[in-house]
């Protein structure tokens, strides 16, 4: 099983908008774009919604039947562990091999001089091709990146070889997830990394390093656009140069976990890919949550009631609820409408204020990040919100299909 060029990971936390979010990938396939779609939930997302992984293959399945989708889609094990793995291998075939809790943690030392060893080769000066810098390659740089990734990669190949004996080798798509760490890895580093990935026979097809910037949930990139397009671009190289010395996939390509909407990268993406002739992996995350309760709140009614309790609810668990996710959200209190202003709004001002329009007035990024991480709640009231979203099921779904489509596949894969 290979992953194709394209691909779009589309997170859906209550399961409900499949057709929704597939109409986007026909859409840009209608204008000539094949984009292979890829269902994606993680462990906590179901822990927190009361679901099972058999009902996101089951949601894949159902959409794909009824808009008669005949091409490429997988369903993604997202960010699990080998804690956490045997839910998913029956319903997933494209699983995403968390380690970032390895990451700086020593390997054992005979590990790390067998590592050394195999790598003395390239003491000296390092080329990768297209990238200015000769890298300079010591001993101690080679036991230093040893120290901080070989134990990630050895858990790696552990999980990964788990799958292989249960679905087999070349049954399902494999990503190396190494983005939800404090500091990004340098190029060299990448290089490295890759290397002891090909060690322990891991066939990664994607793999998601960190990268410069702020990937905070639901908002835009913080950061310095040039510094990111430079990282991307060289890792684009690094993984063209580890292919040829280690024996990796052909097919192996960048992933972009962005946490949702970071407009501002994908056009120095688009670029780069078109430069180099690449392909890309992007997950959206909680997006599409999001657009549910925009949807919500124009329908009005009941719908708007809920939407407002939610978040009304959230604001009263402040800590509860953002503490999980302190890494990837900056949330200031002081920015949120209080629960007497939100009482009050209109439809019209809730979904403006929610949706990610950085020009309009009412946008409030703030307000965002609290109900991205807010999902719990709307779990809590499970008969209430699924009911809702039935019955309002047009509105919500227009408002899916063209956020994913308009705001995310247009100007990362056709601009």
């Amino acid at each position: 099983m290979k992953i194709e060029k394209f691909s779009f990971g589309m997170g859906d936390r209550f399961a409900h908008q499949g057709e929704a979010q597939l109409k986007a990938i026909l859409k840009a396939k209608d204008q000539g774009i094949n984009i292979t779609p890829i269902w994606n939930k993680s462990n906590r997302e179901h822990k927190t919604v009361k679901t099972e992984p058999a009902e996101l293959r089951a949601e894949a399945d159902a959409a794909v039947k009824a808009l008669g989708w005949a091409d490429s889609y997988r369903v993604d094990a997202d960010h699990i562990t080998l804690a956490t793995v045997d839910g998913f291998i029956g319903s997933s075939d494209f699983f995403t091999l968390d380690v970032a809790d390895y990451i700086g943690k020593p390997a054992p030392e005979e590990e790390i001089k067998a590592f050394v060893e195999r790598r003395k080769k390239y003491i000296g000066s390092l080329s990768i091709p297209g990238i200015e810098q000769q890298f300079e390659i010591t001993e101690a740089m080679l036991q230093d990146v040893a120290s901080k990734f070989l134990l990630a990669a050895i858990e790696a190949g552990k999980l990964y070889k788990h799958i292989a004996s249960v679905k087999g080798d070349d049954n399902f798509i494999a990503e190396v997830s190494m983005d939800e760490v404090n500091d990004p890895q340098t190029p060299v580093e990448l290089f490295f990394i890759l290397s002891a990935l090909a060690d322990f026979e891991i066939k990664a097809q994607t793999i998601a390093p960190k990268f410069t910037g702020r990937f905070n949930k639901g908002v835009d990139y913080v950061g310095n656009l040039q510094q990111f397009a430079k990282e991307f671009e060289e890792d684009i190289l690094v993984i063209r140069q580890a292919i040829k010395e280690f024996g990796l996939p052909e097919n192996l390509k960048l992933s972009v976990h962005s946490g949702s909407d970071k407009f501002s990268i994908y056009q120095p993406i688009n670029e780069l890919m078109k430069k180099h002739d690449v392909g890309i992996h992007l997950k959206t995350a909680g997006t599409t949550w999001l657009e549910e309760m925009i949807g919500l709140a124009e329908a009005g009614n009941e719908a708007l009631e809920l939407a407002k309790e939610i978040y009304i609810n959230a604001l009263g668990r402040f800590d509860e609820l953002c503490v999980p996710y302190a890494t990837v959200i900056d949330v200031q209190e002081s920015r949120l409408p209080s629960a007497d202003e939100v009482k009050d709004w209109s439809g019209e001002k809730f979904a403006n204020s929610l949706r990610h329009n950085q020009k309009h007035p009412d946008f409030n990024p703030d307000f965002r990040q609290m109900l991205h991480v807010a999902y719990k709640v709307a779990g809590e009231n499970g008969d209430r919100y699924y009911a809702a979203l039935k019955k309002y099921r047009d509105i919500v779904a227009k408002n899916v299909t063209e956020n994913l489509y308009e705001r995310h596949v247009v100007p990362l894969f056709m601009s």
